[in-house]
């Protein structure tokens, strides 16, 4: 099964974060997957069309995901999906 990573940023919203195994034949089903262990960090990634926000960045297997509206990006059983917010300034 994929396994999750966050950036250490993300531990400000949600102290409990650590790398998780997530089932799911889709991103979108990733990402129930670890709402389910961590309430709320769906809505984070993702608005309420489901398309990934503007301040988050999904990497896979070190690859930035093309498809930010329908998460469609393919990955593997033994891909790694690191979830980071998106840097920004000056």
């Amino acid at each position: 099964m994929p396994t999750v990573k966050f950036t250490y940023a993300l531990k400000r919203f949600f102290p409990l974060l650590k790398e998780t195994p997530a089932q799911g034949s889709s991103l979108s089903d990733i990402l129930q997957s670890i709402d389910q262990q961590y309430p709320g960090i769906q809505s984070y990634i993702v608005d309420e069309k489901g398309s990934l926000r503007k301040h988050v960045n999904i990497f896979i297997d070190g690859e930035l995901i093309k498809d930010r509206e329908k998460l469609s990006d393919s990955f593997s059983e033994n891909s790694e999906v690191f979830i980071m917010q998106a840097l920004s300034g000056g």
